[in-house]
């Protein structure tokens, strides 16, 4: 069985163009799952939908890869665990079928691509990094004294109880994070 997924990123755009693809390539109507949400949005309803609908021997397939993965990892992950399973995909646009040995391929290309590049960064950072000691730069952001003037306003805000939250945060112009490490500092918690 043919189950397919189309994703646009907001509501007034239109999934149309993406559903008369996967009908065309074979899918029911019935068997088509959307979500008009960002793909970099971790929970997606209709994604989920679709990813319990599959059993062994059927195929998922997506108009574009792009509409599947928020990242190339979490792409290959996602195709990987189906794979385990014995669900095929397929991708239109890409003309990637992963029943096929080239298809199959071509999608472990990609993924040797994205360890590859995942590898060259972390190698580049480390090299930064260690170029950087070699100078006596230590990363990070640099450290506030308690005297700063920022940081006791922090405290004398939140000590004051008449300021909400999320005003002190405006009025600093910091996160609540920062607050929170502002507040605690010199108390043994949060440095």
């Amino acid at each position: 069985m043919l189950i397919g997924y189309a994703r646009v990123s907001r509501d007034e755009q239109n999934l149309d163009l993406q559903r008369d693809a996967l009908l065309k390539e074979g899918c029911g109507k019935s068997n088509i799952f959307t979500d008009k949400i960002t793909g970099t949005k971790q929970e997606r309803e209709g994604l989920d939908q679709a990813l319990s609908h599959l059993r062994e021997g059927d195929t998922f397939v997506v108009w574009r890869l792009d509409r599947l993965g928020r990242s190339l990892k979490h792409l290959i992950e996602t195709v990987a665990k189906m794979q385990e399973m014995g669900i095929a995909f397929k991708s239109i646009t890409e003309n990637i079928d992963t029943t096929t040995s080239t298809g199959n391929l071509v999608f472990h290309i990609f993924g040797a691509l994205a360890e590859f590049e995942r590898n060259l960064i972390k190698e580049r950072t480390m090299a930064g990094l260690e170029a950087a000691r070699a100078r006596g730069r230590l990363g990070g952001r640099p450290k506030l004294k308690a005297t700063d003037g920022k940081i006791t306003m922090a405290k004398r805000m939140y000590a004051d109880q008449s300021y909400a939250i999320d005003e002190i945060c405006r009025t600093l112009n910091i996160s609540r994070a920062t607050l929170y490490r502002y507040v605690n500092k010199g108390q043994g918690s949060l440095n």
